[in-house]
């Protein structure tokens, strides 16, 4: 007897077998990727964010106004990131203003971990432009 033409039972328990195996690493591929795309684009909105304060600083902004631009320029990053002023313009200077913003960004992959990243970002800017 063939049982070529019979049923195809194993067949299914056998594809079953094949999804509970790959799925979980599916699943963990795709939240990493989501993961990883969220922390690229804060990084990317706490460069441009950065660059704004940088550019008020040299042009003879406060440190209260760096935090403020930045926190305005980057209102997805909730909470506020860290901004710190690491050199600033006085009158007539010629030197450089640099604005540094420090953002924690949690994340969730499931099976594997959690935690936090810690973003940082320094803005650059000559003084008087």
């Amino acid at each position: 007897m063939s049982t070529s033409g019979g049923s195809r039972e194993p067949e299914r328990g056998a594809a079953a077998l094949e999804l509970a195996i790959v799925l979980p690493i599916l699943i963990m591929l795709v939240f990493g990727i989501i993961q990883f795309g969220r922390g690229y684009n804060a990084k990317i909105e706490l460069t441009g964010a950065v660059r704004e304060a940088a550019r008020a600083i040299a042009t003879g902004g406060s440190a209260g106004d760096a935090a403020a631009i930045v926190a305005n320029a980057a209102p997805n990053l909730n909470p506020a990131p860290t901004v710190t002023v690491l050199e600033s313009c006085p009158a007539g200077s010629t030197g450089l203003a640099r604005v540094r913003a420090v953002y924690d960004l949690s994340y969730d992959i499931p099976l594997v971990t959690s935690g936090t990243w810690s973003l940082t970002a320094t803005g650059v800017m000559r003084c008087g432009l």
